[in-house]
This record gives C-alpha cells, sequence and structure tokens, in this order.
C-alpha cells in the first residue's frame, strides 16, 4: 500500500542539522502517525507521499520550509518579577539556556529559551529551537496501512505523546 491520506504510517528517521545527528528514531520506538492530519511538517509529508513499505528516503528541508527562519521579534524582554512565585525565583530557574514553559495573554502554551538573563528582566526566545535550521531526514518506512474509523476520529496514541519531527524539542537546535 502506498502513503496516502488517512494511511497510518511507521517511520524511523535520523534527523541531522549541519551534519549532526540530533535525534534518532529506531526501530524499537518508530514513529507512527496518520498521514495528512497535520502531524508533521508538511514538506516532510510531500518526501514520503506514495511511498511503501521498506521505502528509503533521504532528503533536505530548508528552514523555511521546516521551521521557519529565526524571528527577531520572537525574542521577547520579561520583567524577573514574572518568574516569582510566593515572592521569589526558584534558584536555578534564571540560567541562560534553560527552556520554560509559559502563556501567551491568550492562555496558548509555549516554551521559551532563555537568551540572556539582566538584572531586572530576562530575555526569552519563543522561536522553535530548530527556527533557522536547515533539517536533512534519512530513514525507511516500515509499515503503511489504513486508518480505522475509531483512529481517524481520537488519533493515535504515540501522537498525543508529542514524538515526531515537527514536535522536536528534546533538541539544542541549530549551533
Amino acid at each position: 500500500m502506498k502513503i496516502d491520506k488517512e494511511c497510518v504510517v511507521s517511520l524511523i528517521y535520523d534527523l541531522e542539522v549541519d551534519n549532526e545527528i540530533i535525534q534518532s528514531v529506531k526501530e524499537e520506538q518508530h514513529l507512527e502517525f496518520i498521514y495528512g492530519t497535520g502531524y508533521l511538517l508538511p514538506k516532510f509529508e510531500d518526501h514520503i507521499f506514495h511511498k511503501v513499505a521498506g521505502d528509503h528516503y533521504d532528503f533536505s528541508l530548508s528552514a523555511g520550509d521546516a521551521y521557519g527562519e529565526d524571528d527577531p521579534q520572537a525574542y521577547i524582554e520579561l520583567s524577573k518579577d514574572l518568574f516569582k512565585v510566593d515572592g521569589k525565583i526558584k534558584e536555578g530557574l534564571l540560567h541562560i539556556g534553560n527552556i520554560l514553559p509559559m502563556q501567551d495573554s491568550d492562555g496558548n502554551k509555549l516554551n521559551g529559551s532563555i537568551e540572556d538573563v539582566r538584572e531586572e528582566t530576562i530575555v526569552m526566545n519563543f522561536n522553535h529551537p530548530l527556527a533557522g535550521c536547515d533539517l536533512h531526514f534519512t530513514g525507511t518506512i516500515l509499515s503503511v496501512r489504513k486508518a480505522t474509523p475509531q483512529e481517524l476520529a481520537n488519533g493515535l496514541q504515540k501522537e498525543a505523546q508529542g514524538c515526531s519531527p515537527s514536535a522536536c524539542s528534546s533538541c539544542s537546535g541549530c549551533s
């Protein structure tokens, strides 16, 4: 069966940035998703369209086709007071590189990376960790099957856990 909309696809991959593997998904923890539901980067899906079980893939995505360019407007300076709980800032919380769960004024959850610690403020970077990075994927399609009506209605368990190239936050981003 060829990969098409509403197919459950299982695959493995290595993700490289600047010739360094930053994420590797092996067979025992393969990625499984429903094709065409927006779970993966659209250009990633384009590259595996109509592949079948056993097919290998090897392609690159420009930053613009992946997580976008580094957006200077995603760097926000915030008062240190925002990080206080019961009038105190937890020791070790505010250091460069620390990733903190935050919430915008509309209640949307997002992660921010501390870029700079100043006397009264913190500079947070709300770009995706891979913004500005060209990505290179190599991998293999393990299986392809039609999704069940229940899977189409409720999604897959692994999708709910957020383990995918489009949800990558375990990597450190570009150097």
